[in-house]
Protein backbone atom coordinates (compact mmCIF):
# COMPACT_ATOMS: atom_id res chain seq x y z
CA UNK A 1 0.00 0.00 0.00
CA UNK A 2 1.16 3.57 -0.68
CA UNK A 3 0.39 6.13 2.10
CA UNK A 4 0.69 9.86 1.37
CA UNK A 5 0.28 12.66 3.50
CA UNK A 6 -1.27 15.80 1.55
CA UNK A 7 -2.22 19.17 2.05
CA UNK A 8 -6.18 19.79 2.25
CA UNK A 9 -8.20 22.26 1.25
CA UNK A 10 -8.75 23.77 4.86
CA UNK A 11 -4.59 23.76 5.64
CA UNK A 12 -4.36 20.38 7.34
CA UNK A 13 -1.96 17.85 6.27
CA UNK A 14 -4.16 14.44 6.38
CA UNK A 15 -3.22 11.27 5.37
CA UNK A 16 -4.16 9.59 2.22
CA UNK A 17 -3.71 6.30 0.13
CA UNK A 18 -2.64 6.61 -3.26
CA UNK A 19 -3.87 4.01 -5.52
CA UNK A 20 -3.02 4.60 -9.39
CA UNK A 21 -3.11 8.23 -10.19
CA UNK A 22 -6.06 8.79 -7.59
CA UNK A 23 -5.93 10.12 -3.90
CA UNK A 24 -8.11 8.64 -1.48
CA UNK A 25 -8.41 10.12 2.40
CA UNK A 26 -8.01 7.80 4.77
CA UNK A 27 -10.29 9.64 7.25
CA UNK A 28 -8.57 9.36 10.03
CA UNK A 29 -7.66 11.97 12.58
CA UNK A 30 -3.84 12.60 13.06
CA UNK A 31 -0.44 12.35 11.42
CA UNK A 32 1.19 9.63 9.70
CA UNK A 33 2.85 8.81 13.19
CA UNK A 34 0.07 8.24 14.55
CA UNK A 35 -1.47 6.28 11.48
CA UNK A 36 1.56 4.02 11.75
CA UNK A 37 1.45 3.32 15.85
CA UNK A 38 -2.17 2.01 15.23
CA UNK A 39 -1.90 0.42 11.79
CA UNK A 40 -2.55 -2.96 13.03
CA UNK A 41 -5.91 -1.77 13.73
CA UNK A 42 -6.82 0.34 10.97
CA UNK A 43 -5.09 -1.46 8.09
CA UNK A 44 -7.59 -3.60 6.93
CA UNK A 45 -10.18 -0.89 6.78
CA UNK A 46 -8.03 0.78 4.79
CA UNK A 47 -7.39 -1.90 2.19
CA UNK A 48 -10.91 -1.76 1.81
CA UNK A 49 -11.28 1.76 0.75
CA UNK A 50 -8.22 1.43 -1.64
CA UNK A 51 -10.51 -1.43 -3.20
CA UNK A 52 -13.09 0.58 -3.27
CA UNK A 53 -11.78 3.00 -5.20
CA UNK A 54 -13.03 6.66 -5.58
CA UNK A 55 -10.82 10.16 -4.54
CA UNK A 56 -9.85 12.89 -6.39
CA UNK A 57 -6.91 12.83 -8.89
CA UNK A 58 -3.47 12.74 -7.39
CA UNK A 59 -2.65 15.65 -9.42
CA UNK A 60 -5.04 18.33 -7.77
CA UNK A 61 -3.24 17.81 -4.75
CA UNK A 62 0.29 19.30 -2.88
CA UNK A 63 1.96 16.12 -1.65
CA UNK A 64 4.19 16.84 2.27
CA UNK A 65 6.58 14.66 3.63
CA UNK A 66 4.73 11.73 4.11
CA UNK A 67 6.13 11.74 7.80
CA UNK A 68 5.82 14.95 9.21
CA UNK A 69 7.62 15.52 12.63
CA UNK A 70 9.78 12.31 12.78
CA UNK A 71 10.79 11.82 16.71
CA UNK A 72 14.61 10.91 15.16
CA UNK A 73 16.22 11.65 11.57
CA UNK A 74 19.52 9.08 11.23
CA UNK A 75 21.38 9.14 8.33
CA UNK A 76 24.39 7.11 7.55
CA UNK A 77 27.42 8.63 5.64
CA UNK A 78 30.27 6.96 3.59
CA UNK A 79 28.06 3.39 2.87
CA UNK A 80 28.37 2.82 -0.66
CA UNK A 81 32.10 1.87 -1.98
CA UNK A 82 32.07 4.38 -5.07
CA UNK A 83 30.83 7.15 -2.84
CA UNK A 84 33.87 6.11 -0.28
CA UNK A 85 36.09 6.57 -2.88
CA UNK A 86 35.35 9.64 -4.33
CA UNK A 87 35.34 11.01 -1.33
CA UNK A 88 38.42 9.98 -0.61
CA UNK A 89 38.53 8.58 2.76
CA UNK A 90 38.53 4.47 3.75
CA UNK A 91 35.61 2.28 4.28
CA UNK A 92 34.74 3.01 8.17
CA UNK A 93 35.11 0.29 10.10
CA UNK A 94 32.19 0.96 11.85
CA UNK A 95 29.26 2.75 10.88
CA UNK A 96 29.16 6.59 10.24
CA UNK A 97 26.26 8.34 11.64
CA UNK A 98 24.99 11.35 11.78
CA UNK A 99 21.29 13.49 12.25
CA UNK A 100 19.05 15.47 10.87
CA UNK A 101 17.08 18.09 12.12
CA UNK A 102 13.32 18.42 12.40
CA UNK A 103 13.31 21.27 10.74
CA UNK A 104 14.76 20.11 7.62
CA UNK A 105 11.90 18.11 6.62
CA UNK A 106 10.73 19.05 3.39
CA UNK A 107 7.95 17.95 1.17
CA UNK A 108 8.89 15.69 -2.18
CA UNK A 109 7.94 18.91 -4.66
CA UNK A 110 8.74 21.78 -2.87
CA UNK A 111 11.12 24.47 -3.51
CA UNK A 112 14.76 23.48 -1.93
CA UNK A 113 16.26 26.10 -0.18
CA UNK A 114 19.57 27.90 -0.64
CA UNK A 115 20.32 29.69 2.33
CA UNK A 116 21.66 32.53 3.35
CA UNK A 117 25.37 33.20 2.98
CA UNK A 118 26.02 29.43 1.57
CA UNK A 119 26.78 28.39 -1.90
CA UNK A 120 27.97 24.91 -1.73
CA UNK A 121 24.71 22.69 -1.65
CA UNK A 122 25.34 19.32 -3.05
CA UNK A 123 22.34 16.72 -3.56
CA UNK A 124 22.56 13.08 -2.02
CA UNK A 125 19.79 10.28 -3.19
CA UNK A 126 18.62 8.14 -0.65
CA UNK A 127 16.65 4.81 -0.02
CA UNK A 128 14.75 6.25 2.94
CA UNK A 129 13.38 3.64 6.02
CA UNK A 130 10.90 4.63 8.32
CA UNK A 131 10.20 2.66 11.52
CA UNK A 132 7.03 1.11 12.65
CA UNK A 133 7.51 -1.58 15.27
CA UNK A 134 9.67 0.25 18.33
CA UNK A 135 12.35 -1.68 19.79
CA UNK A 136 15.61 -1.75 21.29
CA UNK A 137 18.39 -4.12 20.88
CA UNK A 138 16.90 -5.30 17.46
CA UNK A 139 19.08 -7.99 16.18
CA UNK A 140 19.63 -7.98 12.26
CA UNK A 141 18.21 -10.95 12.02
CA UNK A 142 14.63 -9.15 12.99
CA UNK A 143 15.23 -5.63 11.66
CA UNK A 144 13.04 -6.30 9.09
CA UNK A 145 9.84 -6.89 11.77
CA UNK A 146 10.63 -3.39 12.25
CA UNK A 147 10.36 -1.31 9.16
CA UNK A 148 7.15 -0.06 8.50
CA UNK A 149 7.88 1.20 4.67
CA UNK A 150 9.79 2.90 2.65
CA UNK A 151 10.38 6.40 0.34
CA UNK A 152 12.74 8.35 -1.62
CA UNK A 153 15.35 10.61 0.09
CA UNK A 154 17.53 13.63 -0.95
CA UNK A 155 20.16 14.34 2.16
CA UNK A 156 20.72 18.00 0.79
CA UNK A 157 23.99 18.87 2.10
CA UNK A 158 25.76 22.54 2.50
CA UNK A 159 29.61 20.94 2.54
CA UNK A 160 30.91 24.27 3.31
CA UNK A 161 29.24 23.59 7.20
CA UNK A 162 29.53 19.92 6.84
CA UNK A 163 33.33 20.43 6.54
CA UNK A 164 33.93 22.79 8.79
CA UNK A 165 34.34 20.85 12.25
CA UNK A 166 33.92 16.94 12.92
CA UNK A 167 30.42 17.05 13.51
CA UNK A 168 28.26 16.50 10.28
CA UNK A 169 24.61 17.58 11.56
CA UNK A 170 24.93 21.30 11.03
CA UNK A 171 25.74 21.09 7.18
CA UNK A 172 23.38 18.14 7.05
CA UNK A 173 20.10 20.09 8.94
CA UNK A 174 19.49 23.72 7.02
CA UNK A 175 15.99 24.11 6.38
CA UNK A 176 14.27 21.90 3.60
CA UNK A 177 17.30 20.08 3.58
CA UNK A 178 15.33 16.25 3.77
CA UNK A 179 13.05 16.24 0.85
CA UNK A 180 11.14 13.33 1.26
CA UNK A 181 8.21 11.10 -0.83
CA UNK A 182 6.30 10.68 -2.53
CA UNK A 183 4.44 8.35 0.07
CA UNK A 184 5.21 5.97 1.96
CA UNK A 185 5.50 2.44 0.67
CA UNK A 186 4.51 -0.10 2.74
CA UNK A 187 7.62 -2.86 3.51
CA UNK A 188 5.04 -5.84 2.65
CA UNK A 189 4.78 -3.64 -1.44
CA UNK A 190 8.79 -4.22 -1.31
CA UNK A 191 10.18 -7.83 -1.92
CA UNK A 192 13.68 -6.40 -1.34
CA UNK A 193 14.96 -3.22 -0.07
CA UNK A 194 18.68 -4.27 -1.27
CA UNK A 195 17.39 -4.41 -4.79
CA UNK A 196 16.19 -1.70 -5.47
CA UNK A 197 17.88 1.05 -9.13
CA UNK A 198 18.64 4.30 -7.32
CA UNK A 199 19.46 7.45 -9.19
CA UNK A 200 19.49 11.40 -9.06
CA UNK A 201 19.66 13.53 -11.98
CA UNK A 202 20.09 17.76 -11.89
CA UNK A 203 18.40 19.65 -14.73
CA UNK A 204 17.89 16.19 -16.47
CA UNK A 205 21.66 15.06 -16.28
CA UNK A 206 22.44 11.66 -14.94
CA UNK A 207 24.58 12.18 -11.57
CA UNK A 208 24.19 9.31 -9.59
CA UNK A 209 23.46 5.42 -10.64
CA UNK A 210 24.04 2.68 -8.58
CA UNK A 211 21.38 -0.09 -6.51
CA UNK A 212 20.64 -0.65 -3.13
CA UNK A 213 22.43 -4.26 -3.46
CA UNK A 214 25.80 -1.80 -3.22
CA UNK A 215 25.31 -0.95 0.57
CA UNK A 216 28.24 -1.12 2.43
CA UNK A 217 26.32 -1.76 6.03
CA UNK A 218 22.50 -2.76 4.93
CA UNK A 219 19.73 -1.34 6.41
CA UNK A 220 19.11 -4.42 9.05
CA UNK A 221 22.77 -3.77 10.08
CA UNK A 222 22.05 -0.28 10.82
CA UNK A 223 18.93 -0.91 12.82
CA UNK A 224 20.76 -3.04 14.46
CA UNK A 225 23.43 -0.78 15.34
CA UNK A 226 21.09 1.90 16.28
CA UNK A 227 18.88 0.22 18.30
CA UNK A 228 21.90 -0.69 20.63
CA UNK A 229 22.08 3.15 21.67
CA UNK A 230 18.51 3.89 21.64
CA UNK A 231 14.91 2.71 21.22
CA UNK A 232 13.70 3.13 17.45
CA UNK A 233 10.05 4.27 17.58
CA UNK A 234 7.16 4.17 15.19
CA UNK A 235 8.16 6.70 12.47
CA UNK A 236 11.38 7.60 12.86
CA UNK A 237 13.54 8.26 9.64
CA UNK A 238 16.61 5.97 8.49
CA UNK A 239 18.83 8.22 5.48
CA UNK A 240 20.51 4.96 4.46
CA UNK A 241 23.31 6.42 2.50
CA UNK A 242 23.43 7.58 -0.55
CA UNK A 243 25.96 6.29 -4.34
CA UNK A 244 28.74 7.97 -5.98
CA UNK A 245 27.74 10.94 -7.87
CA UNK A 246 27.42 13.95 -5.77
CA UNK A 247 28.48 17.28 -7.19
CA UNK A 248 31.48 18.10 -4.36
CA UNK A 249 33.27 15.12 -6.19
CA UNK A 250 33.28 16.64 -9.82
CA UNK A 251 36.09 18.21 -11.31
CA UNK A 252 35.25 21.27 -11.33
CA UNK A 253 32.99 20.66 -8.29
CA UNK A 254 29.12 21.36 -9.10
CA UNK A 255 27.20 22.52 -6.25
CA UNK A 256 23.51 23.55 -6.88
CA UNK A 257 21.77 26.89 -7.69
CA UNK A 258 18.80 28.87 -7.86
CA UNK A 259 16.77 27.43 -10.38
CA UNK A 260 18.65 24.32 -10.61
CA UNK A 261 16.02 20.71 -10.35
CA UNK A 262 16.92 17.94 -8.84
CA UNK A 263 14.81 14.56 -9.10
CA UNK A 264 15.71 11.74 -7.28
CA UNK A 265 14.12 8.04 -7.72
CA UNK A 266 14.27 4.40 -6.71
CA UNK A 267 12.91 1.86 -8.18
CA UNK A 268 8.92 0.78 -7.35
CA UNK A 269 9.17 4.17 -4.83
CA UNK A 270 8.48 6.87 -7.22
CA UNK A 271 10.48 9.84 -7.68
CA UNK A 272 10.36 13.07 -5.77
CA UNK A 273 11.56 16.80 -7.48
CA UNK A 274 12.94 19.59 -5.79
CA UNK A 275 13.91 23.39 -7.47
CA UNK A 276 16.40 24.80 -5.73
CA UNK A 277 15.27 28.76 -4.25
CA UNK A 278 17.32 31.51 -2.89
CA UNK A 279 16.30 31.81 0.82
CA UNK A 280 14.64 35.12 0.95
Amino acid sequence: MKLASYHAADGAIRTAIVVDETLIDTGIAGSMIDLITNWDAVKDGLAAKAAAGGGVPLASVRLASPVQRPGKIFAIGLNYADHIAESNMGTPERQVWFTKAQTSVNGPFDPILIAKSTGTNDYEVELVAVIGKGGKHIPADKAAEHVFGYCVGNDVTERMWQHAGPQWSLGKSFDTHAPMGPWLTTADDVADPHALGIRCFVNGEKRQDSNTRNLVFNLWQQIEHLSQAMTLEPGDVIFTGTPGGVGAAMDPRQFLKPGDVVRCEIDGLGAIEGTMAAEG
